[in-house]
């Protein structure tokens, strides 16, 4: 099994902490596809386009 890269976790993670303030251990136990998701919607929001 290969393993999540860890530079993408840390992005990941650095990106929902700094935009909703959640603690790590919520943050490491969402999953992958969540997490990219919520990332996906802040980068929309940074650039001018709300849901």
């Amino acid at each position: 099994m290969i393993g999540y890269p860890l530079a993408q976790l840390y992005e990941e993670v650095a990106s929902l902490a700094h935009s909703f303030h959640w603690p790590h251990d919520q943050l490491m136990a969402m999953e992958h596809a969540d997490r990219r998701r919520w990332v996906e919607e802040i980068a929309k929001i940074g650039r001018g386009r709300r849901p």
